[in-house]
């Protein structure tokens, strides 16, 4: 009999993190509120109780219990998350000081350095920012996820030379992950290396080949090199069945030093393949 209170605990967090993790925050948060009532101190339930609420934009609401799970003892994730609810809820000074009593602990909890570097970087504060990546690797050094939050910072920075070396590196660790690929092509596209982008997207692609935005930005670097024929194709594709990136496709045609202006949206539908109601004839 002892066993099964444990047993229908654990299939209701199941059950919980299965919700957040499709994103049904407010099924996640009562689910996570009834695996609290069977067990007041149980980290899990607290965990995706604060998830749900953060995703329900209720930030504030999931500072308390947060906070009584870290009285509980040293435990640096539920520490993190709670700087997190901490500036989302408007007290960044607050949120941002308790990241940095846990960066400054040994061993090193990473998340903790990436999460007070976008804090940072939210604030405007990209300098420190990178800073704090930058600490945060000599720290571990073989962190790929550290070397891309590091060369974002850096394109958001505008130091895309910067970027694209660190960005190359993590690549070399890591070559089939997406995000690294997209993040390098980009700082390449920015830089004016359109080639080299288009080929860095065009691996993207091979991994992952319904990211529309990569074929888009693609089909950017196409037209900047004079290949209008290629481009225009490949942002025909990026169109085609999905109607949200008419602005997006129109954008890069337009932004193009080889591309084309439309001033009515149903122009540049039309010039990307949208068919046009006819009148049938006899």
């Amino acid at each position: 009999m002892s066993g099964k209170p444990n047993i229908a605990l654990a299939q209701l967090l199941q059950q919980a993190f299965l919700a957040l993790r499709a994103k049904q925050f407010d099924t996640a948060r009562q689910l996570a509120t009834e695996a609290l009532k069977s067990n007041r101190t149980d980290r899990n339930a607290v965990l995706i109780l604060a998830h749900a609420l953060i995703g329900q934009e209720r930030a504030n609401e999931a500072i308390v219990p947060l906070e009584r799970a870290a009285r509980r003892g040293d435990d640096p994730e539920i520490e993190t998350l709670l700087g997190h609810a901490l500036c989302h809820a408007r007290r960044a000074s607050d949120g941002i000081a308790q990241l940095r009593r846990i960066a400054a602990r040994r061993p090193p909890y990473l998340p903790a350095f990436q999460e007070l570097a976008g804090q940072l970087a939210n604030a405007g504060e990209l300098g420190e920012a990178i800073g704090i990546i930058e600490a945060a690797l000599v720290l571990a050094p073989a962190s790929v996820d550290l070397q891309l939050d590091l060369g974002r910072l850096c394109v958001r920075n505008n130091d895309r030379t910067k970027a694209r070396t660190i960005l190359g590196a993590a690549r070399k660790a890591a070559p089939g992950r997406t995000d690294i690929l997209t993040e390098l092509a980009w700082a390449q596209l920015l830089d004016g290396a359109y080639a080299e982008a288009a080929d860095t997207y065009r691996h993207a692609l091979g991994l992952r080949p319904d990211d529309a935005q990569s074929r888009a930005n693609l089909a950017i670097c196409l037209l900047e090199m004079g290949e209008r024929d290629g481009g225009e194709a490949a942002l025909r594709s990026v169109f085609r069945g999905r109607a949200h990136m008419l602005g997006r496709a129109a954008f890069a045609l337009a932004a193009s030093s080889h591309g084309r202006f439309f001033f009515r949206p149903s122009a540049a539908a039309k010039f990307l393949g949208q068919k046009s109601e006819r009148t049938a004839t006899p």
